[in-house]
């Protein structure tokens, strides 16, 4: 079994690839909740159902998060109720927050309301969320505090930010299932997610560097190509949580925890023993060939 770290939509695309040479039952993937929020009553869980519609068949390979072909009769209806939720949901995307929270309101974990959702869809893979606790990442503007989603989503990023921080009322724990993937797995792979707001936050759950640390092959890939993320707003991220933007920057929040680092073939930034591969999984036969060379590394451990 192969354990992913995931979050937003670098590691989905390698996934991808994974599929074309990994059974899915094969795969284990431990998915960041900091960018988890309630809107309207219900349970939003982005990155986890990236993972999962992915699974499923049926992920908007064009946006890579939602349903593909999903409608958004409800979420027009509300703005014309006067409801303005600055996330457009679709209806059948809206349907999984609706069940979500219903399971976490009768006082379900998180991990098992994964596991429920996981099941209906079809998915054979493990996924699993980083915690089963409440953590989000805000980001410091000018404006004050503001909550990821609402940076990204609805101000585009283009907003002055100028620090990170992660809120819980009680510092989060890895979940047992988290650590016993990482532990069971003949590779962890941390992939090219934003370092910030996808990887960190996992790493930051109790429990998940030690059992790294414990690991005999960890890689991870670098989502920098120079100082220009492939994609999102990790450069920006990088600077205001005290880090280079770029894959020296974000080697130095892995380097105890890997054993192999990659980079992409076209960037400028040296790293001593770091191996260069094509990163840009612009389309499945780029996904796949990246796959590919991580099984090769994953087979010589």
């Amino acid at each position: 079994m192969i354990t992913f770290l995931s979050g937003g939509t670098g590691t989905p695309k390698l996934l991808r690839g994974m599929l074309e040479l990994l059974e899915e039952r094969e795969i284990a993937v431990i998915v960041n909740t900091a960018e988890d929020m309630w809107l309207s009553g219900n349970h939003l869980s982005p990155d986890t159902d990236t993972v999962m519609y992915l699974f499923a068949g049926i992920l908007d390979t064009g946006q890579w998060w939602g349903i593909r072909n999903d409608t958004s009769i409800t979420h027009d209806l509300l703005a014309r109720l006067g409801i303005e939720e600055f996330i457009a949901v679709g209806d059948q995307d809206r349907a999984v927050h609706i069940a979500r929270g219903e399971m976490l309101r009768s006082g379900m974990r998180l991990t098992e309301a994964t596991s429920v959702l996981c099941r209906k869809f079809g998915v054979r893979a493990t996924v699993l969320p980083m915690t089963d606790s409440a953590v989000t990442t805000y980001v410091h503007t000018p404006r004050g505090e503001m909550h990821f989603q609402e940076y990204w989503v609805k101000h585009r990023g283009n907003v002055t930010i100028d620090g990170v921080v992660r809120r819980f009322r009680q510092p989060p724990v890895a979940t047992e299932e988290a650590i016993r993937a990482i532990e069971a797995s003949d590779a962890v792979v941390i992939g090219p997610s934003n370092p910030v707001t996808s990887i960190s936050p996992i790493l930051e759950c109790a429990g998940v560097r030690e059992a790294l640390r414990r690991h005999r092959c960890v890689v991870a890939i670098s989502p920098f190509i120079g100082d220009a993320p492939i994609s999102g707003p990790a450069a920006a991220l990088m600077q205001a949580f005290g880090k280079e933007p770029s894959s020296a920057g974000t080697y130095g929040l892995y380097e105890d925890l890997i054993d192999v680092f990659i980079q992409d073939i076209r960037d400028p930034v040296r790293i001593k023993g770091a191996l260069r591969r094509d990163t840009l999984m612009a389309y499945q036969g780029k996904s796949l060939d990246l796959a590919k060379s991580i099984m090769t590394l994953v087979y010589r451990c």
